[in-house]
């Protein structure tokens, strides 16, 4: 082999590594929590509590699988219990609703008191809907407890984690109740099966005053889907462009109305993907 060519085949294998090392890493399209009951990120979404970034973005809570906090390692705020988190009342079988605004592969939902594992949930290695309901047996335990829920993705190594306050046992037994009571330490009890149940849909969220701040993930610009009929008054949403309180915006095939004025420089702020900006019309 000739000199030169040596020198080209050095050249080559010399390159490969680097442009290996900056192709990005594939990451989970994914994103979901609970938003019934209302877990802590929800509350948030909702203007109900402080949270900083994670206010637009309840369904990024994300992480390596096998953690055991509510913030995934990078939302403390979701970790403080001196923030008043609202503890809502419940008793017996207690239905908790995913909203995922982005579908993956599912390995299985857990379900956690403390350190004990009181339901888990075979995905099936399946995409889950928009809306997924599991009915969770609590009827063993009672008082202010803090359930931590966790959705593990099948072909990544992360899951997203959401947690609820709740008072097992008291008022009237309804999912949508509460107080503003700080949950208080738990009480394990032996683990129980859940069953899925027909999926209910998620509670709307509120916005804050302060700005929008950019995903983690990334996001390819989307582009503007057109108007659904019988909404004439409604354009299509399009990054870039300013909306007011009530502008009403269409986005696969949906109508959604503006709760907050903003305007969308951000892909991520499209109406499926920031609770806190939009709402289904």
């Amino acid at each position: 082999m000739s000199k030169r060519m040596l020198s080209l085949v050095g050249a080559a294998a010399g390159i490969a590594p680097i442009v290996l090392a900056v192709l990005p890493a594939a990451t989970a399209g994914a994103h979901g929590y609970i938003s019934s009951p209302l877990s802590r990120q929800a509350q948030c979404a909702k203007g109900e509590v402080s949270c900083g970034d994670i206010t637009y973005e309840p369904q990024s809570v994300e992480g390596p699988k096998g953690l055991k906090n509510c913030g995934a390692n990078k939302y403390p705020e979701l970790d403080d219990d001196s923030k008043g988190w609202k503890v809502q009342d419940v008793a017996g079988k207690v239905d908790f609703t995913w909203t995922n605004t982005a579908q993956h592969k599912t390995s299985d939902w857990e379900y956690f008191i403390g350190d004990t594992q009181v339901a888990k949930v075979d995905g099936k290695n399946e995409l889950p809907g928009d809306t997924v309901t599991h009915s969770v047996d609590l009827s063993k335990f009672s008082g202010k407890q803090k359930l931590l829920a966790v959705w593990n993705i099948a072909d990544t190594s992360n899951a997203f984690y959401s947690c609820v306050d709740l008072n097992i046992g008291g008022g009237d037994g309804s999912s949508g109740g509460g107080t503003t009571t700080p949950p208080g330490t738990t009480t394990p009890a032996p683990s129980t099966s859940a069953q899925p149940t027909t999926p209910s849909q998620p509670t709307s969220s509120q916005p804050t005053t302060s700005a929008p701040a950019t995903s983690e993930h990334d996001h390819p610009t989307t582009t503007p889907q057109p108007p659904t009929s019988g909404n004439p008054s409604a354009s299509n949403w399009a990054q870039g462009t300013s909306y007011a309180v009530g502008d009403k915006v269409t986005y696969n095939g949906k109508t959604y109305s503006c709760l907050q004025a903003h305007k969308a420089t951000d892909p991520n702020w499209n109406p499926e993907s920031a609770p806190a900006l939009w709402q289904a019309a």
